[in-house]
């Protein structure tokens, strides 16, 4: 939540905005970032995405589709656009404001392979070979599994997803749910109360 009942999953916050740049320092990769009221962690890069791109292996393949699902400000895809250049990059978020913040940040970064977009806007036959995702928990527990049920099926054959989700925001039970539903999920890593899923494309 911002404020005042705005939430960053509103498809159009109604918080007034105040610009600012925030940076994000990696290993291999420095971006600078501009956010915004309305949006998810806008005074920093979250430390949940912190860790899961300090965390994750490497894109499987040079040219692999990743799918950023809730991309926000665009931390996650622009990392992913920089450490696989060949890769086609999409980032999905419902909050407008996020949206436009994303594709400027691409701008002001130099990178052209990533595009921001509405979940309407993604062709129904696109699939993805990675999903890399700081999932919006709090939009409550069936509006995610929803969400997830709607791009989960999506990877590829042999595709996978990475999340990364707060212990005490339910990423346990988080994980047994998908198993159950199919997408067989394990815990890839765990640091100061999140941990990161990896979840398998199902074989139906």
């Amino acid at each position: 939540m911002s404020s005042e009942g705005s939430h960053y999953f509103d498809a159009q916050p109604s918080v007034g905005s105040n610009r600012q740049q925030i940076e994000l320092s990696l290993a291999d990769v420095f971006l600078e970032l501009g956010t915004d009221s309305g949006v998810f962690s806008a005074g920093r890069v979250d430390p949940g995405t912190r860790y899961l791109l300090q965390e994750i292996p490497p894109v499987p393949n040079e040219t692999a589709s990743v799918l950023d699902l809730g991309c926000g400000y665009g931390p996650i895809a622009l990392t992913m656009a920089r450490r696989a250049p060949a890769a086609t990059i999409v980032g999905v978020d419902v909050n407008e404001r996020a949206l436009d913040l994303a594709r400027a940040n691409a701008r002001a970064n130099g990178i052209d392979t990533a595009s921001f977009v509405t979940a309407a806007e993604v062709p129904s036959d696109q699939r993805f070979d990675l999903i890399v995702s700081n999932p919006p928990i709090r939009i409550g527990k069936q509006a995610l599994h929803d969400l997830l049920s709607e791009w989960i099926p999506r990877l590829s054959p042999g595709g996978r997803a990475w999340m990364v989700v707060q212990k005490h925001l339910g990423s346990d039970s988080l994980a047994s749910w998908m198993t159950d539903q199919g997408w067989p999920t394990t815990r890839l890593g765990s640091r100061k109360g999140y941990r990161i899923l990896e979840t398998m494309a199902g074989t139906a």
